[in-house]
Formats: C-alpha cells, sequence, structure tokens
C-alpha cells in the first residue's frame, strides 16, 4: 500500500530570523540544496515518493523551486503536491488540513527542518505492529555542553558532551492514522501540545526509538554543524541514498504510474 508522506514547511521560523527574513526555513541550503530537499531524499530512498508539503509562510517560494524540480527531471517518480494552508496557521492546523485532503489514508509525517538516518522500513513496520493510532520517532538530542558532577566547589568528574545525559524527546517522523485529525480542534491548535497529550493519555501514541543520528536546523549553529558533515562527506542522513531504493509493500509498480504533480493548492 502506498503512503502518503506529509511535510509541515509553513512556519515562520522565527528563531533562524537572519535566514528567515529572506526565505522559508525549510529552503535554507545544506551542501546547495535546500534542507527539504534532503528530506525528501530520504523518503524516497525508502520507496515513498508521494509528498505533500504544506506551505505557509514565504509558500510561494517552496512552489517555485518545486516547480524547478519538477522541470530539472530529477524527480520522475514523485508526485509532489504543494498545499497552501495559511501563513498563521499552527502545527496541529496545518496537520489537520492535510489529513481533510487525505480522508482515510494512513501518513507519515514530519517536520521541514530536521534530517536524521530513521530506518523508515522499521518505523512503519514498528507502527503497523502496534496496532495504535500514531508514532513518534523518539531521539535523544545531541548535547552541547559538557556534563560536571560538583562537590561544593570541587569538580568530581567531568564527561565531554555525554549523549546519554539527555532524555528522549520528539523527533518527529510520525506514523498518523486517520483518525488522529479528530484530535485537532482547529488551526490555532498546536499539535505537540493538547492532540499529543490526550493521544498519549489514551495509550494511542507510541514511541519508535530511533538511536541514530537526528539533528534539527533551529540556530545558525545547527545549519553550520550540518554544512560540516556534508563539506567532509560525512552526513549521516544521506548514506541511504546511495543505496537502491526500497520497494517494500508494493511500491515498485505503483511508482511506475505515479503522475509527478506539483499543485499551488489550497486546503
Amino acid at each position: 500500500m502506498a503512503v502518503k508522506v506529509a511535510v509541515l514547511a509553513g512556519g515562520k521560523g522565527t528563531r533562524f530570523a537572519e535566514e528567515t527574513a529572506y526565505r522559508p526555513k525549510p529552503l535554507i541550503e545544506i551542501g546547495g540544496r535546500p534542507i527539504l530537499w534532503h528530506i525528501l531524499k530520504h523518503y524516497a530512498a525508502h520507496g515513498l515518493f508521494d509528498f505533500v508539503v504544506a506551505s505557509g509562510y514565504k509558500g510561494e517560494m517552496i512552489r517555485a523551486w518545486a516547480a524547478e524540480l519538477k522541470l530539472s527531471g530529477e524527480i520522475p517518480h514523485w508526485g509532489l503536491e504543494i498545499v497552501d494552508t495559511g501563513a498563521e496557521t499552527n502545527t496541529g492546523g496545518r496537520i489537520r488540513r492535510l489529513m481533510r485532503r487525505l480522508p482515510g489514508e494512513r501518513i507519515m509525517l514530519t517536520w521541514g527542518d530536521g534530517v536524521a538516518d530513521v530506518d523508515l522500513d522499521a518505523l512503519l513496520a514498528f507502527h503497523e505492529s502496534h496496532g495504535r493510532l500514531a508514532t513518534m520517532t523518539a531521539v535523544r538530542p545531541p548535547p552541547r555542553f559538557g556534563r560536571l558532577e560538583l562537590d561544593g566547589d570541587r569538580i568530581r568528574s567531568f564527561k565531554e558532551k555525554p549523549k546519554d545525559a539527555e532524555g528522549w524527546i520528539n523527533g518527529a517522523f510520525f506514523v498518523l492514522e486517520p483518525e488522529v485529525a479528530a484530535y485537532i480542534e482547529g488551526d490555532d491548535t498546536l499539535f505537540e501540545a493538547a492532540p499529543l497529550e490526550t493521544l498519549a493519555a489514551e495509550g494511542q501514541l507510541m514511541a519508535y526509538r530511533h538511536h541514530g543520528f537526528w539533528q534539527c536546523m533551529d540556530t545558525l549553529h545547527d545549519r553550520k554543524t550540518l554544512e560540516t558533515l556534508w563539506a567532509r562527506g560525512d552526513a549521516p542522513w544521506a548514506r541511504a541514498w546511495q543505496k537502491p531504493p526500497v520497494f517494500a509493500r508494493g511500491l515498485a509498480a505503483e511508482c511506475e504510474s505515479l503522475s509527478p504533480a506539483i499543485a499551488a493548492t489550497s486546503a
């Protein structure tokens, strides 16, 4: 069964104002390519080619980029739809609008500002195994500072950026059943608040623990980190691209008939 991949790309990215004053955050480049391209390539490497991107802030730039990508001939088997979900709509509202356009469909969802080497086949298999409404990929954030253990003023021990010092956090890369739309009240709803809290309270939210690479791009420092990894040929999120696409779940046959679509539509 083909699975639609939804990417949220409509926020204003206010914490990255030095870049987002001029372009939407998902178009900020890593290695000369928008981070959105890196994200889509990751899904495509797992045989997932049917994308719907929720735009908003400076959405016309995302539509123009998508149109150029189609004309380049680089994505012959991709379906790529750009949906205007409003400049002021919150994350939950964007998801609700997309899910209402895709009634009855399971979606894989992520944000347009983070990369990882998540095994998407294993993620989907985990989701199908537990039978709940939602799966969130849980990650440990890259630690920024060394940890000190103090005895008064004496440093008892020092560990340089111990990864296990951080707890698990929301790493996005969701799988959502269509019933999740009912947990989102409207455009002002923050998905990371009431909807996820309620799903968790009802036992409908499961965590897929990802122990590999994950990095969001919230600041200039984050971008430089990703640029450095790319420049030295050590970008963990890109390693799957060199492997043949995984045509699991019958996607090999379906991709042949998938028509690339660039649409400036409104949800």
